[in-house]
């Protein structure tokens, strides 16, 4: 009976639940609820494990502590949208508990689904329920139950996924949008494909990667850390601690206590700063910088052994650095988000200095957002998602890039660029962000695209290939004409405040077309000025913005 793994299972089991959600993402994204052509929840989970599992492969040992590191890391660095962004967190929280055991048992992952949940929640400021949340609740909540059995690992994952599973199938009664739509949860199924891809190794099934699905929906159916501070290494007098110094401490003692490695994080804070100390007493990881690194390590003595010991005198690294790029920073840096040649002129035209293309179709990583970061060579950097399934990953790369980065959360183009249009080289920090933000309120924004699915969306009955209107939160309008559901479009939108109609037309859109479409709304808003210009922009035929 395999009641326990080791590092080499583990690896494995890592290595083919990411094999496996690649092989079935396309089913996870046509679970996508609103039928718009941008359904991505599966490709941005599949990039997020694959980004893990790279990591993995280049780890060279099977110890659980580097292994856990690794898929930490690796999920935080390729995390994409929204559910990209929480599965690294769920992933994150399970690695804090696991990489402190030499071998994994059911107890062992029971504890990391439970701590994986708690950070999970934590990074979503209003956590809804019957999202992938809920899913990985009830993931924990059976984990539980099952691990008191003293059952074999392959039959402890399969309670597990039973338990994900009746939740999964309960998701369209909390969220209306999923009942009308007729499926699941995409999150909660690509996490169970997930989970899945790991009992397939216990099960000895690896190279299975067909899997049938019934993810639809009738009404009445039964049915550790491994952080990394960024400095500012162009001026020497900002760095008042010299030394990075962390390290892993093992083998604790058995006197001692949790309010001893507490006290252990106050006594660090006292002699340095970017303090890190998390762990229990099985493992504790720590990070700090002071100019004591003698000290810290004293202190860490009292509690248990030093393992993975590094220590880098920060000073001498900037000297290097500065000898390497003599780089002259500017006060302020703009990086966009944009699909579409058109958009991503527009944006440099506005003097953005970095566009990022992505957008519905395919949302940039939180490290794809960090790297754009760190090519401005400015000491601030203002982040434009132009997407709301982008902001998390956003915010995410906050952590990754040597840039104070800011994120204006733009939900899409017309806001980018009106906040774009905000931006003063000549304010300061503060009246730049301010003004940024106030600038979303003074746009509309509504986009015209067409309909992947026959389904019913409040007030309309929907048939796969509908021209569809929608503005921020809703669909307003429908046809078979792109120029009347734009023209409907706009009619729901107008109010007598509305001075200027800008109309971004897509790659299937002809510019005649586009400027007949104008012409038209001329006649009819004649108080209005109506602007054109080419967007570029898959997938939908117009962006509209009302201002």
């Amino acid at each position: 009976m395999q009641k326990s793994i080791n590092g080499a299972t583990f690896r494995k089991m890592i290595l083919n639940g990411a094999k496996l959600l690649d092989a079935n993402k396309a089913h996870v994204n046509e679970l996508n609820v609103f039928p718009v052509p941008d359904g991505d929840t599966g490709t941005n989970m599949s990039m997020t494990m694959l980004s893990a599992s790279r990591e993995v492969s280049a780890c060279s040992t099977n110890n659980l502590p580097e292994l856990c590191d690794a898929v930490a890391k690796g999920a935080l660095r390729g995390a994409r949208g929204n559910s990209g962004v929480i599965l690294s967190q769920i992933l994150k929280g399970m690695m804090t508990v696991l990489s402190g055991s030499n071998e994994l048992t059911a107890k062992t992952f029971a504890k990391a689904f439970a701590v994986g949940t708690e950070i999970a929640y934590k990074a979503v400021t209003k956590p809804k329920e019957g999202t992938i949340l809920t899913v990985i609740r009830a993931i924990s909540e059976s984990a539980e139950k099952a691990a008191k059995k003293n059952v074999e690992l392959k039959d402890f994952f399969g309670s597990v996924i039973d338990g994900g599973e009746e939740m999964l199938r309960q998701t369209p009664e909390m969220l209306p949008v999923l009942k009308k739509a007729g499926v699941v949860d995409a999150g909660g199924r690509g996490l169970l494909i997930l989970l899945q891809g790991f009992r397939n190794v216990l099960l000895g099934q690896e190279e299975d990667y067909n899997i049938e699905f019934d993810d639809t929906y009738k009404a009445g159916d039964d049915s550790p850390y491994d952080e990394q501070a960024h400095f500012n290494y162009n001026d020497l007098a900002e760095i008042e601690f010299a030394y990075c110094t962390e390290f892993f401490i093992v083998n604790l003692y058995k006197k001692t206590t949790e309010a001893d490695i507490d006290l252990f994080r106050e006594k660090l804070m006292n002699i340095g700063d970017c303090v890190l100390v998390i762990g229990d007493l099985s493992l504790v990881k720590v990070h700090v910088h002071s100019n004591a690194p003698g000290q810290v390590l004293t202190y860490a003595l009292e509690l248990g052994e030093l393992d993975h010991l590094k220590i880098e005198n920060m000073l001498q690294q900037n000297r290097e650095l500065k000898n390497k790029q003599q780089e002259e920073l500017k006060p302020f840096g703009l990086v966009s988000v944009c699909a579409g040649d058109g958009l991503t002129a527009i944006f440099k035209d506005l003097l953005v200095d970095n566009v990022i293309e992505g957008g519905q179709t395919m949302n940039p990583s939180a490290e794809d957002i960090a790297k754009a970061a760190d090519a401005v060579k400015a000491k601030d950097v203002f982040v434009f998602p132009n997407n709301k399934n982008i902001v998390l990953a956003a915010n995410q790369a906050k952590a990754l890039s040597k840039r104070n980065i800011h994120v204006i959360a733009t939900s899409n183009i017309p806001q980018g660029l009106a906040a774009v249009l905000a931006f003063n080289p000549e304010d300061t920090l503060d009246g730049n962000l301010k003004n940024m933000n106030d600038a979303l309120g003074g746009v509309r924004s509504g986009s015209v695209t067409y309909a992947v699915r026959s389904t019913q969306i409040g007030e309309f009955d929907l048939n796969e290939g509908d021209i569809i209107g929608m503005d921020a939160k809703d669909i307003v309008a429908k046809g078979d004409s792109v120029s009347d559901v734009t023209e409907q479009l706009i009619d729901k939108m107008m109010d007598d405040d509305v001075s200027c109609i800008s109309l971004y037309f897509g790659n299937d859109v002809k510019e005649d077309y586009a400027n007949s479409i104008a012409a038209e709304l001329t006649k009819k808003y004649r108080a209005c000025d109506v602007d054109v210009h080419y967007g570029g922009q898959p997938l939908y035929y117009f962006i509209v913005s009302l201002e």
